[in-house]
């Protein structure tokens, strides 16, 4: 009986020490040095540019995927699910110079007031960002004068971004749902 206590020991001990052994080797997360990872000191960047969302006439760039069954009845169109790629500009008119496209989806995603859940890559396409994104994930409240929305990364120049967007709607058609706006 002692052998069979001292076995019973000893195995204890070896599969206790093999666990703490693998969870120190493989471990769920390790500390990286900045530079290896291209990462030098963190600079501020501010972007001004306009988002031309189109959803009516030949060539919408904002395009109605899904919605609930009572999308139709409901006041701030809840369930309602675009897909978007909407030219980003320098100024507020359409003619004005391109500087990316904001790609993604946006969805009523508010029963009671104009509020949409924000899904979006912004890719630049000019200039010093050419090839660089930022990725917008948020709650944009329509009818509010400005509205911000996280920012929560990046690829290229924006490689580990954070931070946030104020929105301003600079125009609206409320006949046709085209907007421009004001990214600030």
């Amino acid at each position: 009986m002692a052998l069979c206590i001292t076995k019973l020991v000893i195995l204890s001990i070896l599969f206790t020490s093999a666990i703490f052994h693998s969870a120190n080797s493989r471990s769920l997360a390790r500390s990286l040095l900045p530079r290896e990872h291209g990462l030098k000191k963190e600079k501020l960047s501010h972007l001004h540019f306009y988002f031309h969302d189109t959803v009516s006439g030949r060539n919408p760039t904002a395009v109605l995927v899904t919605e609930a069954k009572m999308t139709n009845t409901s006041a701030t169109r809840f369930g309602s699910v675009y897909v978007i790629d909407d030219p980003l500009t320098k100024g507020p008119k359409m003619s004005s110079k391109i500087v990316g496209r904001a790609q993604g989806i946006y969805s009523s995603a508010s029963l009671n007031d104009l509020g949409l859940l924000m899904v979006q890559n912004y890719v630049f396409t000019q200039g010093k960002y050419n090839g660089s994104t930022l990725s917008v994930l948020g709650r944009n409240a329509v009818l509010s004068n400005v509205r911000e929305m996280p920012i929560v990364g990046g690829s290229g120049l924006f490689r580990f971004a954070r931070g946030y967007a104020q929105a301003r709607t600079h125009t609206v058609n409320f006949q046709t749902g085209d907007a421009v706006v004001e990214y600030n």
